[in-house]
């Protein structure tokens, strides 16, 4: 396997839905980017991992999770129907705002050779943020297509991206256009 990128989708299931309103628009606006996004990327070879919020319960599995949501219906419903896994891509469960405390993540990249993470989901101002910084600081490429992420408001949002890219000098076009340079290595 050469090295690479590593699509991760963060946060995108959860049976409690989106709390209504806006974050629960932009979470379906944002999965229906990232599905694209997901198929054009699994076509240069770019493998999935999905972290999720375990919610507190430690005999949970990611499988049953998805399958929980998928049931659910509403926004919940939608988002686990559109990014349900496919053969082939990995998860991993995580306690707490990034995917990798206290995750196997860190390893599961290093396995996968990934050089840059292409970075999706839920909330761009909290667990996308904690994440980014992880992954800047283990010197890993960052892209965050600006319209794969959500929050519970659009500022937030913005300001979220605006900081990765200042700070941790994150791509966030979006996912639309032309894919960066260092996830295609």
């Amino acid at each position: 396997m050469r090295p690479g990128a590593v699509l991760l989708l963060l946060d995108f299931f959860n049976p409690r839905g989106f709390e209504g309103g806006t974050l629960s628009r932009a979470t379906v606006r944002a999965a229906v980017r990232t599905a694209k996004l997901k198929a054009r990327l699994r076509t240069l070879g770019v493998p999935a991992v999905y972290a999720n919020d375990n919610f507190g319960r430690w005999e949970s599995e990611f499988a049953a999770l998805v399958q929980q949501c998928q049931n659910a219906g509403g926004d919940a419903g939608r988002v686990a129907q559109l990014l349900a896994p496919q053969r082939g891509d990995r998860s991993v469960l995580k306690p707490r705002h990034s995917a990798f405390y206290e995750t196997p993540l860190e390893y599961l990249l290093e396995t996968l050779r990934a050089k840059a993470i292409v970075l999706t989901g839920v909330s761009a101002d909290s667990c996308i943020m904690f994440t980014a910084h992880d992954a800047y600081l283990r010197q890993l490429g960052l892209w965050v297509p600006s319209d794969c992420v959500a929050s519970t408001a659009p500022a937030h949002t913005r300001a979220a991206l605006a900081h990765m890219h200042r700070v941790l000098k994150a791509s966030i076009a979006p996912s639309t256009a032309t894919v960066p340079a260092f996830v295609r290595k």
